[in-house]
């Protein structure tokens, strides 16, 4: 479980593709030690097991389900990472709850400026629509963000220039693609009331 309030990245250092699978090492400044191995990391949004701690660097192994889903399938070395460790009892939540578990990729359609703040719409499939509600909460990259308009197949969030600072999201482009959790309380919501 994590929050979706990122404060360190990582730069993918390596990639070793096997038939079904990706193997990553992302090289970051956050700490971690060798007792973390088998401990969940937000990656990206993207939860992911640690397997291999070698100083700076950690692995994971991204499963074939993993890439369809999400922005892995297309990622290259020297990206940037957004990275969260997971929530431990005690914890300040100041974002929303995560669990890593990418719904869907979007597309970047539109970047505008406001001020110093970045007004983003974000383009999806058709079926994930239900899952956007004005100002609910939606998770980019592991960021927890809140939605400032909903259009069709689309959404629009505000994008702070402290978040900004601290995330791969001022990296974004037209076109490029974002990994999308929706809110865990209002898909199962959406699935109750079916």
């Amino acid at each position: 479980m994590f929050n979706g309030i990122i404060y360190n990245q990582g730069i993918i250092s390596k990639l070793s593709a096997f038939k079904s699978s990706l193997k990553i090492d992302i090289k970051t400044n956050l700490q971690f030690k060798k007792k973390e191995i088998g401990s969940s990391v937000s990656c990206n949004g993207v939860c992911l097991t640690i397997v291999k701690v070698l100083k700076k660097n950690i692995s994971f192994y991204i499963s074939k389900e993993t890439l369809k889903k999400s922005t892995f399938k297309k990622c290259k070395i020297g990206d940037i990472i957004n990275l969260e460790k997971s929530l431990k009892f005690g914890d300040e939540v100041s974002g929303q709850y995560t669990q890593g578990h990418i719904d869907t990729t979007g597309a970047v359609k539109k970047i505008n400026f406001v001020g110093k703040s970045w007004l983003i719409k974000v383009q999806i499939p058709k079926k994930f629509t239900s899952f956007i509600i004005y100002k609910g909460s939606v998770t980019i990259n592991g960021v927890s963000l809140t939605i400032s308009n909903v259009l069709k197949n689309s959404f629009e969030i505000s994008i702070i220039p402290h978040t900004l600072k601290l995330t791969n999201l001022i990296k974004l482009k037209k076109n490029n693609l974002v990994n999308i959790e929706f809110d865990i309380f209002g898909k199962y919501l959406e699935k109750l009331s079916k």
